[in-house]
């Protein structure tokens, strides 16, 4: 896709659109898209899937926009697990936990361990970000009178909502659909398609639900190349609702987010290291980095220009874009500050 050149503003329509919105660049590429659309030859189905996922990524994002300064952890779940389930009741507490936290919560809206953790969180800090499915039974968590309940009809916009939104993310035992989101999560989370964040694997403790999963890919995977060890570092396996609180609230605990800026990874933090434990890092992590060294930089142009996290430090680095694994456990030293 080509970004709109001088010559775009010639098309009155194209004109009005932009001008008095900062973003008037990317809305003419919009434009532009929705025009190539409407001329290409598309069958019907074609038009009705892409109608569909721009009208429903419009509305949750509005329904989102709110919010987007608050923390949020997605809680993926089964929904055929009943109430008098052990796992229900530590999905219940887990939503109560985080809303505590001022946290809030996402899940997909339905019945089982996604109703548990948002009846935990309560209404006014959960959302549901349900698919419409012929078979499930729709749950009784009053999201609709929050307006927090969003409906979607495609699992792939669903899916982008439920990661974009989220600064964490807690799996819990559940089926073919939560081990979809799940692996796909960790899919963007190994490739850098997604910002890093904590995932944290949820079951109550003597549950083995998770240990034949992690068997597999540290027994069969890992021994044929296909993950690496550093890949298994993108989550954590706990059993306890604090253990995973705490495992999700640590890793903001000096680490706030990160940027691309031109080639450079930038780190945004509370607090710097010590000029020693920089050292330390430029020793430990020269391994992820193309070339040159982890260093001490102010705010880019770029953030400079949309006033993009200004207030925090940051440290830049010539980052692998694959070494995400590896990226992780440099933020975990980081976090000890």
């Amino acid at each position: 896709m080509t970004e709109p050149s001088a010559n775009d503003l010639d098309n009155p329509q194209q004109r009005s659109v932009g001008l008095k919105n900062p973003n008037r660049d990317l809305k003419l590429v919009l434009v532009n898209e929705l025009e190539a659309t409407l001329s290409a030859d598309m069958d019907r189905l074609d038009l009705k899937m892409i109608t569909s996922a721009i009208r429903e990524l419009r509305e949750a994002f509005t329904t989102f926009a709110p919010y987007r300064s608050q923390r949020k952890v997605t809680i993926f779940g089964s929904a055929r697990i009943q109430a008098d389930d052990p796992r229900y009741l530590l999905a219940h507490h887990l939503g109560a936990a985080f809303a505590e936290q001022n946290w809030l919560v996402i899940t997909g809206g339905g019945p089982g361990l996604m109703d548990a953790a948002t009846s935990g969180a309560g209404p006014l800090h959960a959302f549901g970000v349900n698919i419409r499915l012929p078979h499930e039974q729709a749950a009784a968590h009053g999201l609709d009178e929050s307006g927090h309940l969003i409906e979607m009809k495609y699992f792939f916009t669903r899916k982008v909502l439920m990661i974009k939104e989220s600064s964490a993310f807690v799996s819990m035992p559940g089926g073919l659909g939560t081990l979809d989101e799940t692996f796909e999560l960790l899919t963007l989370l190994q490739t850098g398609k997604a910002q890093l964040a904590p995932l944290v694997l949820l079951e109550p403790k003597g549950d083995d639900y998770f240990e034949l999963l992690l068997k597999f890919m540290t027994d069969v995977l890992l021994p044929q190349g296909l993950v690496t060890a550093a890949d298994l570092n993108l989550y954590r396996r706990c059993s306890s609702v604090e253990e995973a609180v705490r495992e999700v609230t640590d890793f903001y605990r000096n680490y706030d987010s990160a940027r691309i800026v031109g080639k450079q990874l930038i780190l945004r933090l509370q607090r710097l290291p010590s000029p020693t434990l920089l050292d330390a890092l430029n020793r430990d992590f020269a391994d992820i980095l193309r070339s040159g060294t982890i260093s001490v930089i102010p705010p880019t142009a770029w953030e400079v220009r949309e006033q993009d996290h200004l207030n925090l430090k940051r440290l830049s680095l010539d980052f692998d874009q694959h070494s995400l694994g590896r990226l992780r456990s440099m933020i975990d030293r980081l976090n000890e500050i």
